[in-house]
């Protein structure tokens, strides 16, 4: 393997999510002795900056992506933001283009960012959603994602290749192919351990705003009326780490990898969003969960519903959400690894190595 290569990795900054599934996928690279450039903006810049302090980053336009109080004006709220998109995506493709004609990398991993590609160097599309569900209009974003997805290389679908049993349903598999699709497993930051379950609850908050404080402030609210010992991890990077008390609530506005992979081993039941990065390392962990998922979001009440559907995990909207609704998590199996499938990265980085 030629050694040294620049991998530009930039993960769309739309919660968390994007970016802490690329976090394996970067320590993989490293270990595959390439080097990395990290880019994106926002909260998922400062985590892979947080996660990589070593690793040169560089600052991407926004998409400027954030939730309307109610979620049924979501759809409408991003199709007055598309000229924005559309800006930020023209500036991303300048930016790129600067990145190779300068020879400073030499292939491109995109998380779900669509104007970082470029076609002197390989360039990969990571996403889970082949089809993009958005209601009545499902049939048409698919169709422009997919557009979108045939300008890289190939995709790299964070799952496993089954019709059957696989954790993205009819999100990441298509009746067939109309570009290169690579099924590259269940890609998680997280590993079991077995550890003493000293939390009763952890609560993960994550997602754009106002969504993300919305969602905060209700459980806060519900969870006081319990004398149940739970923990909160707000989902808020900031410089340090800050711990406080909420009566019986433990706050903590971000933990590093590490420290949530503990967290959750340690804790007896999550509670969540459906996003679908929290949904893997769920699964890896092999969790018992609630989810909840982001008013608005197609895609996570597409996922939550069909966890629900196969008695796996039970969920519920937002605003019905109550202490009594957790007795229901009994009845559940909970999330368990489903095929064994380990990433097979020498395949992967394989396409970087082409002249």
């Amino acid at each position: 393997m030629r050694k040294n290569n620049t991998i530009l990795v930039a993960p769309l900054n739309w919660g968390l999510g994007h970016a802490t599934r690329c976090i394996p996928i970067i320590r993989a690279l490293l270990e595959y002795n390439y080097n990395v450039l990290i880019a994106s903006d926002g909260e998922a810049l400062k985590i892979l900056q947080k996660e990589f302090p070593l690793l040169e980053s560089l600052n991407l336009p926004s998409y400027n992506i954030t939730y309307p109080k109610k979620g049924s004006h979501f759809k409408w709220k991003m199709f007055l933001k598309l000229p924005r998109i559309q800006k930020a995506i023209a500036a991303e493709k300048r930016i790129v283009k600067n990145l190779v004609d300068t020879g400073k990398i030499n292939g491109i991993i995109s998380d779900n960012r669509f104007g970082v590609r470029n076609a002197g160097i390989p360039s990969v599309f990571i996403t889970h959603q082949l089809n993009v569900l958005s209601g009545g209009t499902s049939y048409l974003s698919s169709k422009i994602h997919q557009k979108i997805i045939k300008k890289f290389d190939v995709c790299w679908v964070p799952d496993v290749d089954d019709l059957i049993m696989n954790l993205s349903g009819k999100l990441g598999h298509l009746k067939r192919h109309p570009f290169p699709i690579k099924y590259i497993g269940i890609s998680s930051r997280m590993m079991k351990n077995e550890l003493p379950k000293t939390t009763d609850v952890l609560v993960l908050i994550s997602g754009p705003e106002p969504q993300r404080s919305i969602f905060e402030e209700k459980l806060k609210q519900t969870f006081k009326k319990t004398d149940k010992n739970v923990l909160m991890v707000r989902g808020v990077i900031e410089n340090e780490q800050v711990w406080q008390d909420f009566e019986n609530i433990k706050t903590v506005n971000f933990m590093m990898s590490n420290e949530l992979e503990d967290a959750i081993n340690s804790s007896k039941l999550v509670i969540s969003r459906s996003g679908y990065t929290t949904l893997m390392d769920l699964t890896v962990l092999e969790k018992k969960a609630y989810f909840i998922p982001t008013p608005g979001q197609y895609e996570q009440k597409y996922l939550a519903n069909r966890l629900k559907n196969l008695g796996i995990a039970p969920s519920c909207k937002q605003k019905n959400f109550s202490l009594d609704k957790l007795d229901a998590v009994e009845n559940y199996k909970g999330l368990e690894q489903i095929v064994q499938q380990p990433i097979n990265y020498s395949e992967l980085f394989s396409l970087f190595e082409r002249k």
